[in-house]
């Protein structure tokens, strides 16, 4: 199986746009299919430049614990783990399923380690205020 690697980006862009082309149209198939809506058309170019820049960018801004890249990255999860790794398109006997179910389990963990890294930053106060400690009177 082909993982998907979004390390060229071409004018069409590049073989990562071809491979994600399949499985965005399952999937806007299917939610426009469940909720009786038409989702707009994207083009793949698009969708591998947003994958892109939200993995780039959140990327970077994590690094330095900043707590926008830690939601760019959260946004980057949401919408392309249930595409990129639609496990639940194949039967368990095909050998697809098991890779795909890896790689999706690993996303969830990592939305979820994503969302423990906010929870744990948001818990801790910004300032603490500095109290000196009382001197001791001798005498």
């Amino acid at each position: 199986m082909y993982l998907l690697r979004f390390n060229e980006f071409g004018v069409d862009g590049g073989p990562a746009a071809k491979a994600v082309a399949p499985k965005y149209n399952v999937a806007t198939e299917h939610v426009s299919f469940r909720l009786g809506i038409q989702l707009p058309v994207i083009e793949n170019k698009h969708i591998v430049a947003a994958i892109i820049s939200l993995k780039g960018i959140g990327g970077i801004l994590f690094v330095f614990g900043s707590s926008l890249g830690a939601y760019l990255l959260l946004l980057h999860l949401a919408f392309t783990t249930p595409i990129l790794y639609d496990f639940y398109n194949y039967d368990t006997s095909e050998p697809e399923f098991g890779e795909l179910l890896v790689e999706f389990l690993q996303s969830v963990a990592l939305f979820g380690a994503l969302l423990f890294f906010l929870g744990m930053k948001n818990s801790i106060p910004r300032r603490q205020l500095n109290k000196k400690a009382p001197k001791t009177k001798t005498g």
